[in-house]
């Protein structure tokens, strides 16, 4: 696990094609074939009044597993401490003060069970628990995912269907999720409010211990499988939250890749069975087996329980006793040991199909993956560290030489594969390449193993390795986990050994064999440490399989005929009554998913009330001055000496046929070279140097103005020691990069069209979000057309001529700086203390001096917005991704901060009851985008189409009927407030401060808006029917779906869609 960090390093592009999975809300990543954890999403990402996304950058790329909290001492302990573990029954079993993350942590033994709690204490105030099990599946059923998902749905002191969503309406939570992974189950929640975050900690406990769906049939069906018939002359269908899911997983090949990796590497362990489900085995699923898992698995015997923050610690001790003690000890903890693995005497090698769309060159979308189980035990620290780091050298940046090498070889479109794996029991090798021609596959295997063979004997370059260890210790001094909770993080890290019965401690403590990694490599050179590494665990390892992966156009059809034979006979071998039975069946279960909870049950729901709530809003301190004629936003907050910057340049004056070119001129900025050095060194020298850098556009609408706000924005930080280089490289980067490597650009091409087309199959509900926008206003035009539907086509097209035309593109690309990067377009942004940001100054004016003054190009007009016709783009998949939106600004509709607590609301009922609970999608929710007064609906993973569109037009009813009482619209202005006042570390304070004055957001605007939300009556509630109603008579629809189910719709409403083929 110390090794996490290494792996997930700081990406210098626009572009990182080696990222790991985390499926939560509008992500598109790539498969992350170990762990692969099955969150429970909430698929929200409002787009609030007051901005606090951070870009998709740098940033949300590292996930540093190594973390700090925000203590800087010891906490002081008072007697009581020693003594209230034993009377409320646990005992010490250690206590360390672990250094690196300023925390005394304490690792207890609940006596009568035998349940471990690591209890750490610290300054931080986003408290975070979590409690996990040991969870492995002997099948591909899915059972642990399907439980994971429904002890969430109502328990012994929480009776209702579901506490989850409660939660989700009325807290302040940081972090409410669950996830599973291949051999635990984690359930971990956060807040910075306490009398919030003991609410939270209750409601898990009470569900993970005594959840509701053990005796209730219903909940399994909901979110696991049941046959529905709504009349005996219909078909008979799969329906089920998690089936559904999983049929979203298993349309998308590197998905598929994966799972295939993990389940070849692991052929006799847990590991060779999918936690989450393979859609043919879930219907498979009993319910006596969902019954027992939980029995066996789902005690305090097999449990790890974390506290983490500043909170009681014997509150803690106390809140757990309360559930502990009324359990004894189990033999689950025997039951759910994992066993090892055993290595294999040679390779193995393995040919997959993946559902592809007809047509194309299919010979030409092979995938190739080599896999090596590293070792038949869990490695000790030092070697653990010493992979990561190698693991970055191979893979981490666009100059390391195994991706570099593979990318350049022109063999493939993309990387596979996700380097070094240790967070299951025994670590894992992979790496391929994706978009092979059929008779590249053994030349795609060769290049891998000589290139390894290569770096064994020659070792890594001096500057390489520097680059990586800057890397590596800037990010343990920052400690950025973004979104994330430090302590949830720090979690995340201590049970990946921990969940083995190794030490919970040693993963948090990285110093020492960090130092002595150092040590050694600086005694005994690189390549010493290095090459016996290649060696032993990969070139000599005969614990090898090869993925082959090959596309095929018949194989969704197929798949869906196999399914839909194997339903007709089942129906053919029912009676009249059997069927009869099962329609009754599917109408209780209907009826049970629409009946509302009883109030006294909503009750026992914990909740805060108005009061806990502030009535201003957060602030985060800005000063607005001037260098050398350039405005400069500081922020002054505490940042652990790391300086922020981001430097943004005007985009108005840039043509509008230029716009689609912008994403591929961004990542030639930070992957060609300049005339002095090529890029490689360039990359290796901003890895020396600074924290990271990255270049992107920012578009967005602004309420009351025609035209866009639009920006390139060069982000970059440092330790306040670099501040000089880090504007330096800014300089060098966006004003002597050249653009005439054109084997280069046209890698840039193959690497873009492959991230659009996996964004197309997994996260469609964004690509259908950008479709509609682009339909009704400039801005989400403009963002179409460099992040949608028309920038895939527009690569597409542009991958046939880059030869042809090579020199009309370099051209186009000078022409997109000499418009943008000048002085009078350009704003700054700083955050660090202040005496790093005074000291900043000089540097920030040099650079400024640097810049050409003005451009000879005057500002554009962008009018452009794609035909407000329903579309459906046809991609092969077994679910569907379906959005309808309007802008209800052009009704006349006036903002209000209600809005912000109405669609919450919208989300958390409605469509959650509608399109997730009886729909079967794995969700469902809705979006205002206040600056541009887009209203939107989308789903997820979903299996209906038109039926989905049905729930969306029946909005407007629901509010008209709405009848809620003082306590749910209490909980729904609360978690609003939750959602607004998001936790943010320091970065991303200064971004959304950065953001607000860029979308004129004002400080007296966000307290009338809060104002606004905390006065939220049912009356507002009601009087927003008519509103929203516009959508539903005037809204645009796009669906991302599969052509049966677009040609069905096609069929029941004739030319509802007008269809274009995307892949």
């Amino acid at each position: 696990m110390l090794r996490a960090v290494l792996r997930q390093s700081i990406s210098n592009t626009t572009s990182r094609l080696c990222t790991r999975i985390s499926s939560r809300r509008f992500s598109s990543r790539r498969h992350r074939f170990i762990t692969n954890p099955h969150h429970r999403s909430l698929l929200r990402q409002h787009l609030k009044l007051i901005p606090t996304a951070k870009p998709p950058l740098f940033n949300t790329h590292f996930f540093p597993l190594l973390t700090r909290a925000i203590a800087t001492s010891a906490p002081q302990t008072s007697p009581d401490v020693y003594d209230a573990p034993e009377k409320l029954g646990f005992e010490k079993v250690s206590e360390q003060f672990i250094q690196e993350c300023k925390s005394n942590a304490v690792l207890f033994r609940h006596k009568k069970t035998g349940a471990e709690v690591m209890s750490v204490s610290n300054e931080d105030e986003n408290k975070v628990f979590g409690v996990v099990f040991r969870t492995p599946p002997k099948d591909s059923t899915g059972i642990p995912h399907i439980l994971e998902h429904s002890v969430l749905c109502g328990s012994r002191k929480y009776p209702l269907k579901e506490p989850f969503v409660e939660l989700l309406k009325g807290s302040l939570h940081t972090f409410l999720n669950a996830f599973t992974y291949p051999d635990r189950t984690c359930y971990p929640v956060a807040s910075t409010n306490a009398k919030d975050f003991y609410n939270l900690v209750d409601v898990y406990l009470d569900a993970v211990f005594f959840p509701k769906c053990v005796e209730d049939i219903h909940t399994f069906q909901q979110e696991g499988w049941h046959h529905e018939l709504n009349d005996p002359s219909e078909d008979i269908i799969y329906k089920g939250v998690v089936f559904n899911e999983m049929k979203g997983v298993y349309s998308q090949p590197d998905n598929i890749l994966g799972r295939s990796s993990q389940q070849a590497i692991f052929p006799d362990n847990t590991y060779g069975v999918d936690s989450g489900g393979d859609p043919l085995d879930i219907p498979k699923l009993t319910f006596d087996e969902f019954k027992e898992f939980h029995r066996k698995y789902y005690h305090p015997s097999n449990a790890r329980i974390w506290f983490y923050g500043d909170d009681d610690p014997i509150e803690r001790l106390r809140i757990l006793s309360e559930y502990l003690d009324m359990f004894d000890a189990s033999t689950a903890p025997n039951e759910s040991i994992i066993k090892p693995q055993k290595l294999f005497l040679e390779p193995v090698r393995i040919i997959k199909k993946y559902p592809a769309t007809e047509g194309g060159e299919l010979e030409k979308k092979h995938m190739v993956c080599l896999n090596w189980l590293i070792s038949d035990k869990p490695l000790d620290l030092e070697t653990e560290l010493a992979l990561g780091f190698l693991d970055h050298l191979l893979l981490g940046t666009p100059a390391s030489p195994l991706r570099k090498i593979l990318l350049e070889s022109s063999l493939g479109e993309a990387i596979v594969g996700g380097g070094v794996e240790s967070d299951l029991l025994q670590p894992q090798f992979s790496i391929g390449l994706k978009s092979v021609s059929k008779e590249d596959i053994q030349k795609v295997e060769d290049l891998v193993m000589d290139t390894l063979k290569y770096l064994a004997e020659t070792g890594f370059e001096a500057d390489a390795v520097e680059a990586s260890m800057n890397t590596i210790e800037f990010s343990l001094r920052e400690n950025n986990t973004g979104s994330s909770p430090r302590g949830l993080v720090l979690m995340l890290q201590s049970i990946g050994k921990w969940i083995y019965d190794m030490d919970p401690f040693e993963p948090l403590k990285y110093q020492k064999p960090l130092m002595a990694l150092k040590a050694k490599i600086a005694a005994e050179g690189s390549k010493a440490v290095f090459a016996p590494l290649i060696e032993k665990f990969i070139l000599n390892n005969p614990h090898r399989v090869t993925i082959e992966m090959q596309p095929d156009a018949k194989k969704a059809s197929c798949d869906e005929a196999a399914e839909r034979e194997l339903l007709d006979n089942l129906k053919a071998g029912m009676s009249n009554e059997d069927l009869a039975k099962l329609v009754r069946a599917t109408q209780e279960l209907r009826l049970k998913q629409e009946t509302p909870d009883p109030p006294e049950a909503l009750k026992r729901v914990p909740s805060l009330s108005l009061q806990d709530i502030s009535k201003k809003p957060l602030q985060i301190p800005i000063e607005i001055g001037d260098i050398n004629g350039v405005k400069v936003l500081q922020h002054d907050l505490f940042t652990n000496d790391v300086l922020y910057s981001e430097v943004l340049f005007d985009m108005s004056s840039l043509k509008q046929e230029l716009l689609p070119l912008v994403p591929l001129f961004c990542q030639s900025l930070m992957e060609m070279g300049t005339k002095d050095m090529e890029f490689v060194q360039l990359n290796q020298l901003i890895g020396r140097k600074t924290g990271g850098i990255s270049v992107y556009p920012f578009t967005s609408s602004v309420r009351g103005k025609v035209d866009p706000c639009s920006h390139m924005i060069v982000r970059g930080k440092a330790m306040s020691g670099r501040t000089e280089d880090l504007f330096n490289l800014i300089n060098r980067i966006i004003q002597d990069v050249q653009f005439t490597d054109q084997k280069r650009f046209k890698q840039f091409i193959s690497q873009s069209k492959a991230q659009m087309e996996d964004q197309l199959l997994g996260s469609g509900h964004g690509i259908a979000a950008a479709r509609m926008e682009a339909k009704l206003n400039v801005a989400g035009w403009i963002n179409e057309q460099m992040g949608g539907v028309s920038y895939l086509e527009f690569l597409q097209a542009l991958e046939e001529k880059v030869d042809l035309n090579w020199n009309e593109i370099s051209s186009s690309l000078e022409e997109i700086r000499k418009s943008l990067f000048t002085k009078s377009g350009c704003l700054i942004n700083l955050t660090a203390d202040g005496k790093n940001l005074t000291n900043s100054e000089k540097y920030v004016s040099k650079f400024l001096d640097s810049l050409p003054t003005s451009s000879s190009v005057k500002s554009k007009t962008w009018t452009a917005r794609l035909p407000s016709t329903s579309e459906a783009i046809v991609i092969p998949t077994q679910v569907n991704y379906v959005g309808k939106a309007a802008n209800l600004y052009e009704t006349g509709y006036e903002f209000n901060g209600s809005a912000y607590v109405i669609s919450k609301h919208i989300s958390n009922t409605w469509l959650w009851d509608h399109v997730r609970v009886s729909g079967g999608a794995y969700g469902g929710f809705c979006d205002f985008d206040t600056h541009s007064g887009v209203f939107s609906f989308l789903s997820y993973r979903d299996p209906n189409l038109l039926k989905t569109l049905d729930v969306y037009d029946g909005t407007s009813d629901f509010l008209r009927e709405l009848e809620m009482d003082d306590d749910a619209l209490t909980k729904a202005i609360i978690g609003t407030i939750g959602e607004v006042d998001s936790y943010q570390l320091p970065d991303a304070k200064g971004y959304s401060s950065l953001l607000r004055y860029l979308l004129g957001v004002k400080e007296e605007e966000r307290q009338k808006r809060r104002e606004e939300i905390l006065s939220t009556s049912l009356g507002d509630l009601k009087e927003f029917a008519e509103t929203i109603n516009s959508i539903k008579d005037n809204g645009v629809v796009v669906a991302v779906a599969s052509a049966d189910d677009v040609n069905n719709a096609n069929k029941e409403r004739p030319n509802f869609f007008e269809i274009k083929k995307a892949l």
